[in-house]
């Protein structure tokens, strides 16, 4: 993937304050034995190498030890969370791939990514077809019924518009009337249907709120004037305004007046409740990562370290 330079001064800034060591504690401790079994190094992004640590691969459940993989079930495309590598492709790269390839290297397994649409995911970890998500899901009160999450970002909603922004939209009653796109299942689905109340105390009437399996089928909607906008995470909003058509054919629209108010929420690695150990695992994989430095290095790779987040929590969503 081609990505721009990060400037190098915000880049050590933030490095230094995700964890910019060069060693993680496995790597400075007395050499543990090597567990029969336990994948190598593994090279996440060039020249980011993320060595296992043996204590870690003994966490794991039994069952995850011996198929040495990880199932990830993801929905692709929705940058720059996942994507293809290149159109016609199926290689999945993006934010939570490359972490996810982090967390297996850490834990000496593989991560595998399998496409599976979204309102699908929670159900297919539940039948037993996955052990984990990653998929720039919310962790919500409601879902933790399905699975447990271990939240490692946090951000808010954006407004991916026409370029220019036409409707001039500028505060989220703007929209009113008006014909809207966004994900089925997501939280920023819930989140539109919370803003009809803001129509209807402003006399306005309300949204057309028309909701797609997968976000590029809301982004081919806004493209043909069936939406005014399309509701969905201001960092892949951004991304996708910045990248599609080379930048010609999107603008976005944030800040609270612009998407109603919300407090940014996290987003966590849904694991499933039927692999005993698996969550701490992940977490205490991933809590290794933000201290080394690897966890920011994948950010900045995407071009999004003010996401990032400094503890590796479970089940943190406040409602």
């Amino acid at each position: 993937m081609s990505v721009r330079p990060f400037p190098t001064v915000v880049a050590v800034a933030v490095l230094a304050a995700l964890g910019s060591g060069c060693a993680s504690p496995s790597d400075t401790a007395s050499p543990t034995p090597v567990p029969s079994g336990m994948a190598g190094p593994a090279e996440v992004l060039p020249g980011l190498t993320v060595k296992p640590d043996p204590r870690l691969y003994d966490m794991l459940p039994p069952a995850v030890r011996a198929a040495g993989t990880v199932r990830v079930a993801t929905d692709v495309p929705y940058p720059p969370f996942e994507m293809y590598a290149e159109e016609g492709s199926t290689r999945i790269t993006g934010i939570d791939h490359d972490l996810g390839q982090a967390l297996g290297a850490r834990l000496g397994v593989k991560f595998h990514f399998a496409p599976q649409k979204f309102d699908g995911i929670l159900p297919a970890v539940q039948a037993g077809k996955f052990d984990a998500v990653m998929s720039a899901m919310t962790d919500k009160k409601a879902r933790q019924k399905s699975v447990d999450f271990v939240d490692y970002l946090n951000a808010g909603p954006g407004w991916l518009v026409a370029k220019g922004n036409p409707e001039n939209i500028a505060v989220v009653t703007d929209v009113c009337g008006k014909a809207v796109g966004v994900q089925t299942g997501t939280n920023h689905q819930k989140l539109l249907q919370k803003h009809q109340e803001l129509c209807k105390a402003k006399g306005l009437p309300p949204m057309t709120i028309l909701a797609f399996s997968k976000d590029s089928e809301a982004q081919l909607a806004l493209r043909s004037g069936k939406v005014v906008a399309d509701y969905l995470d201001e960092v892949t909003a951004t991304y996708v305004a910045s990248t599609a058509d080379g930048g010609t054919s999107f603008s976005t629209v944030t800040g609270r007046k612009a998407v109603g108010e919300y407090s940014a929420s996290p987003m966590g690695i849904g694991v499933s409740k039927d692999q005993p150990g698996l969550k701490e695992a992940i977490r205490a994989a991933l809590q290794s990562l933000m201290d080394d430095g690897t966890y920011g290095k994948v950010l900045i790779e995407y071009r999004v370290p003010n996401i990032a987040i400094t503890e590796a929590t479970v089940n943190g969503a406040l409602d």
